[in-house]
């Protein structure tokens, strides 16, 4: 490791140990609440990923407000988490905690429309360009409509993914590649769905390899997030969209594009930023405030066939496979277009921007000040640092890149610090209320903890 990474093992093997006790003598309420958890919820947590932090045991959250949370043991965090990406308008966003408040007051699911649908519907067509559009309780499912949507558009079974991605639990998606040979992803059954009959899967910017896997025209769909983020930042290299667009367009092969990470470039997203064109968007996590709620938008074309296949036929009633009974219920709405209206602003955007470039700038000259071979990569909102000196070219890259015992180290020593980065890889999130402090804070947390590894 230290010859590859910089990084003295012994160094990293005596920090994870300091730190950890450091954690444990801290954290003794938390301690406590997650040994009772254990007896009712596997892994002591209602969703197993919150037992994935490089820590002994999740950290018990007591309170969340703007950039800062407060555990049950008193301990406060600037947080760059931010729910990994769900909060990233901010904790309790007082807007949007106002507009819960009097819709919770007015009723929160009575499968009618409200005012606030034609205010949201209106909004995300100027925003993001799509003329209809179409709400789901989480990406996961606006993904999975997606595909839906396309297969019966199309003809076609195929989805094809790319290499390291991330678009939820859709089964569909769960596979990676080993040796050249797509399987299923690690840790996922099996047997939980034929992915040789239902998917293809190549690395992101492989242009020949993208046309190849088109080529037979089998594919409903290309599902595809515009730049990677789930393995570290994995840009889309100059041309790379283009080429997706026009060859999707000649085999028949509808794009959707998947924006729940990439929101951070800007309010109109990736999209926007760099004039895409896809037939299907999708966008979830963070678009009302912390609410569960996604979006899924469509061509009018798309949606000929969305309104086709889900029309009422006389009294016979079709729901075709779409929706879920609380998809696009009144309190994910009020919360959507208040988020949509007046959170999820050009001003807001810019300051987090800017934050975001103050955090690059501060992990940059500490990575330069030790001669590391580390890089950091941002895009708009979102700083992600990585152990090599180059970005990863393709999900496969990003992958062997990856050093999760080093990631636990920085994660550890920042959160014993009071500063919080997701806890699946170096991912800095800025919110409206991050401050320059902030940020100032965890660069001087990062270059203790790195002067610590390296020494």
């Amino acid at each position: 490791m230290s010859e590859q990474y910089g990084v003295d093992p012994q160094f990293l093997d005596a920090l994870l140990e300091r730190e950890t006790a450091r954690f444990e003598r801290t954290h003794q309420r938390s301690k406590k609440l997650h040994e009772r958890t254990e007896g009712s919820m596997p892994r002591g947590v209602p969703l197993h990923w919150m037992a994935n932090w490089p820590t002994p045991h999740p950290v018990y959250l007591s309170g969340a407000e703007g950039a800062y949370l407060t555990d049950v043991d008193g301990k406060s965090y600037v947080d760059f988490c931010l729910g990994d990406t769900g909060a990233m308008f901010g904790h309790a966003n007082p807007l949007v905690a106002e507009a819960v408040s009097r819709q919770v007051h007015a009723g929160t699911t009575t499968m009618l429309p409200t005012e606030d649908a034609a205010a949201v519907g209106e909004e995300l067509s100027r925003r993001f360009g799509l003329p209809y559009w179409q709400l789901a309780t989480s990406a996961t499912d606006a993904n999975r409509f997606a595909i839906r949507i396309a297969r019966i558009a199309t003809g076609r079974d195929k989805v094809l993914v790319f290499n390291g991605k991330y678009h939820g639990s859709v089964d569909e998606t769960q596979v990676a590649l080993q040796d050249g040979r797509m399987v299923p992803q690690p840790g996922v059954a099996p047997n939980a769905v034929d992915t040789d009959r239902t998917t293809r899967l190549v690395e992101f910017n492989d242009v020949d390899a993208l046309e190849q896997a088109l080529s037979e025209r089998d594919v409903a769909c290309v599902l595809a997030e515009p730049a990677m983020t789930n393995v570290g930042v994995v840009p889309a290299e100059p041309g790379y969209h283009d080429a997706l667009r026009e060859i999707t367009r000649r085999t028949g092969t509808l794009l959707i594009i998947d924006e729940t990470h990439t929101i951070s470039t800007g309010p109109g997203g990736y999209t926007r930023a760099h004039g895409l064109q896809p037939d299907m968007f999708v966008l979830g996590k963070s678009i009302a405030g912390g609410i569960p709620a996604a979006v899924y938008g469509m061509t009018a074309e798309v949606a000929e066939t969305f309104e086709r296949y889900t029309a009422k036929d006389g009294h016979r009633i079709s729901h075709a496979g779409f929706g879920g009974t609380l998809a696009g219920n009144a309190l994910t709405l009020a919360a959507l277009r208040t988020t949509l209206e007046e959170v999820m602003t050009e001003e807001a955007y810019a300051r987090m921007s800017a934050l975001a470039e103050r955090f690059e700038r501060g992990v940059t000259e500490v990575i330069g000040k030790h001669g590391l071979p580390w890089h950091s990569t941002r895009l708009g909102a979102r700083v992600e640092y990585l152990f090599s000196a180059r970005a990863p070219r393709d999900g496969g890259e990003a992958k062997r890149f990856r050093v999760p015992r080093l990631e636990a180290a920085i994660h550890l020593h920042l959160l014993n610090r009071g500063v919080l980065l997701t806890p699946f890889h170096n991912m800095a999130l800025m919110c409206p209320a991050t401050t320059e402090s902030d940020v100032d804070r965890h660069t001087a947390a990062f270059a203790e903890c790195v002067a610590e590894l390296v020494s």
